[in-house]
């Protein structure tokens, strides 16, 4: 098929387009380059530009006759969405709006949207399910969650399908370190400790440990990233067959705590780096687990690296690679 991907020279998007590539279709980029990188795209054709330009955005689409677009142009940063609530709501938002109505204008009937768990905020029951009432406590879950009911809404009086995908906490590289995340500023627990054990940090900030959790600190849901975009690619191929609209959590189903992170990495790396526990960040709900069993059910999808200790080693290969060490 021809597909864009949007925001495709990011950290996810890019390995979509590896995935894509390797499978023979037809990619296009489109991503402003904002936190994206030139060199991380490897295969199809980047496109620069920006989804805030409507009149581009018919212009393209015109022009390229998609058949699937894949959604990740996104800011992604919570702590930073409490501070500039504006900036994610029309970035993550009204942006995501303009794609999906030029896909409507144009026909296209498929679309991956690239969601989060965010939307659930501080669920009442661990793990997770879709079912779950959504009631993000952050812009960021916010504004994907906005995005989930305009594709809900818009799906029921066009031809449009969509498969949102919520993501739990994604992590780890490529296994032959060709992708990896390069974002300057990173906030991702992972790949700011590896930093942190190669001196790139003075320290790492545990944020809060008086939550109610086993040891104090927040619980994740840790996925590896090709376990991530295998299952954007079974959604993609069940709306590729003529599958209903439909929402899947992308997660594992148990969590690791900061504390038990943070060990994991000093015994892979053999650093002891210096850490310090700060206050509470602004948003960060105590723990968010998947119940990951719709997809596994109705995609068939199976996790392939559901090892905390696999999905940090991949990324620290990457990072050694990334840093030149």
């Amino acid at each position: 098929m021809k597909i864009l991907v949007t925001g495709g020279a990011g950290y996810i998007g890019s390995h979509m387009v590896r995935t894509l590539g390797e499978q023979g279709h037809d990619v296009v980029i489109l991503d402003n380059l904002s936190t994206g990188f030139r060199e991380a795209v490897l295969y199809g054709r980047l496109v620069v530009a920006d989804l805030a330009d409507r009149a581009m955005l018919d212009e393209f689409f015109r022009a390229e006759k998609f058949e699937a677009v894949a959604h990740f142009a996104a800011h992604i940063v919570v702590e930073e969405s409490v501070r500039e609530p504006a900036k994610y709501y029309r970035n993550n938002f009204v942006n995501a709006l303009n794609l999906i109505e030029v896909c409507i204008r144009h026909g296209v009937d498929k679309f991956i949207f690239s969601s989060t768990a965010a939307v659930y905020g501080i669920p009442g029951k661990i793990p997770v399910d879709e079912e779950t009432l959504l009631l993000p406590i952050n812009p960021y879950g916010a504004a994907k969650s906005m995005v989930e009911q305009v594709l809900q809404d818009v799906g029921r009086i066009n031809r449009l399908r969509y498969a949102a995908l919520r993501y739990f906490n994604v992590a780890g590289a490529d296994p032959s370190a060709k992708l990896g995340q390069r974002y300057k500023d990173a906030t991702h627990l992972i790949t700011v400790s590896l930093r942190t054990a190669l001196g790139l940090r003075q320290e790492l900030s545990i944020f809060g440990a008086d939550y109610d959790t086993t040891d104090g600190t927040c619980i994740r849901d840790y996925i590896h990233i090709d376990d991530l975009i295998h299952a954007h690619m079974l959604a993609l191929e069940h709306l590729s067959r003529g599958g209903s609209s439909r929402v899947f959590n992308c997660g594992y189903g148990h969590g690791y705590s900061v504390r038990e992170v943070v060990r994991m990495v000093k015994l892979i790396t053999g650093i002891d780096f210096p850490v310090r526990e700060v206050d509470r960040r602004a948003g960060d709900p105590p723990a968010l687990v998947a119940d990951s069993s719709r997809i596994q059910k109705e995609l068939e999808w199976k996790p392939r690296h559901d090892d905390l200790e696999y999905i940090i080693r991949t990324a620290w290969e990457w990072e050694k690679k990334l840093h030149g060490t």
